[in-house]
């Protein structure tokens, strides 16, 4: 099935050799705008040229696997990227042809393929980076991709110590403290499950596609 891009998911950042570039992956099930804050920080901070929004098509650390459709969370990724003209929805992180799961390493080696003059970054929350000892290949992940850490409520920057990095791979982590959202995914779509469009949250062309949609009823 095609999917259902809208008009703007067009790229409004030319992707060059020569750019500082952040993968930002996830589910995305929905974008809100946490993601959009945690986004926008990280390219002010950091200098970036473009945030690539790249929804996962099947996550390996995610034992339910139950996700709203990858064309849904990739539209509505889309529609995220209207708010930054530095933001571009990507396809790196769609599903696999053969089902399996979609591997950070992999698709960090697809983008440095694609650019391999680029500075790469990868946008992570701490929940998310302090699991990293459990994802496919830390040393190569740390290798292809500087990563910036944005803080998250519980759990404290301070915890980077216990994943044993060495000094080279600790000088490639940035630790991102300046903006706390504090919106967890599986509330927010239990709310939307009881029909609550939750304005506060996400952006009104996301909401709308969501009531468009039926989703998450």
């Amino acid at each position: 099935m095609p999917l259902r891009v809208p008009p703007s998911s067009q790229p409004k950042v030319r992707l060059l050799a020569a750019m500082r570039v952040a993968l930002f992956g996830g589910t995305f099930d929905p974008p809100h705008l946490g993601h959009i804050g945690i986004a926008r920080a990280a390219a002010d901070a950091f200098r970036l040229d473009a945030v690539l929004f790249a929804p996962a098509g099947r996550q390996p650390l995610k034992a339910d696997g139950h996700a709203t459709p990858f064309d849904d969370r990739f539209a509505m990724a889309a529609l995220a990227c209207a708010a930054d003209p530095r933001f571009v929805a990507s396809v790196l992180d769609a599903p696999r042809p053969d089902g399996g799961p979609n591997y950070t390493v992999d698709t960090l080696e697809d983008l440095q393929r694609q650019m391999p003059g680029a500075t790469l970054f990868s946008l992570a929350g701490a929940d998310s980076f302090l699991s990293l000892p459990r994802w496919r290949d830390p040393a190569r992940l740390l290798e292809l991709a500087e990563w910036i850490v944005v803080s998250r409520p519980g759990y404290p920057l301070d915890d980077l110590s216990t994943l044993g990095l060495t000094s080279e791979q600790r000088a490639r982590v940035h630790l991102l403290e300046t903006i706390h959202y504090d919106i967890a995914a599986t509330d927010l779509r239990e709310r939307l499950h009881g029909g609550d469009p939750c304005t506060d949250l996400l952006p009104p062309p996301i909401a709308d596609y969501i009531q468009t949609h039926h989703l998450y009823r």
